[in-house]
């Protein structure tokens, strides 16, 4: 859910079929104009904050599907406590997702580096690539590097 991953969705162009699952009502929104986008929303406890579902029944869905990738957007990355956000049942959903996907992208600008949100997602060995802006410290891409992560930072 969040304002990143509905930019995510508005620049999707699909080349071929593309299945995407998401908890995000805008997600849905924006990727159902598509012919080409299967759009699986979850079903749950909706957020007002974030026009997104969370809980058991969003979790259940997800012990169903094998996906290729997730792309999750977060509150905080800290290089010790791992990945966080603000709310323990997006955190415990975060989690089902991450355990659904065989490749995990995190999405995050700069400002989410060396914070911590409320509720723990995961550690970062659970991470395969984080995409950033060039406004990230180079200390936190050299401890994320050093723990094998891809990283990608974009010039904005």
């Amino acid at each position: 859910s969040g304002t990143t991953m509905a930019f995510l969705a508005r620049e999707i162009k699909p080349v071929g079929r593309l299945t995407v699952i998401t908890a995000a009502v805008p997600v849905t929104q924006i990727l159902s104009q598509h012919a080409d986008v299967d759009v699986i929303q979850l079903g749950g406890i909706t957020r007002s904050s974030s026009v997104s579902v969370v809980g058991p029944f969003a979790e259940a869905m997800l012990r169903n599907f094998n996906c290729s990738k997730l792309f999750v957007g977060v509150d905080g990355i800290d290089t010790e406590f791992g990945l966080t956000t603000t709310n323990m049942l997006e955190a415990s959903l975060n989690d089902a997702m991450i355990n659904a996907a065989q490749k995990v992208v995190v999405l995050a600008d700069s400002s989410k580096f060396g914070r911590r949100g409320f509720s723990k997602i995961c550690d970062l060995e659970a991470v395969d690539r984080i995409i950033t802006d060039s406004g990230v410290q180079p200390l936190y891409l050299e401890r994320l590097r050093e723990r094998g992560i891809e990283v990608t930072v974009v010039d904005v």
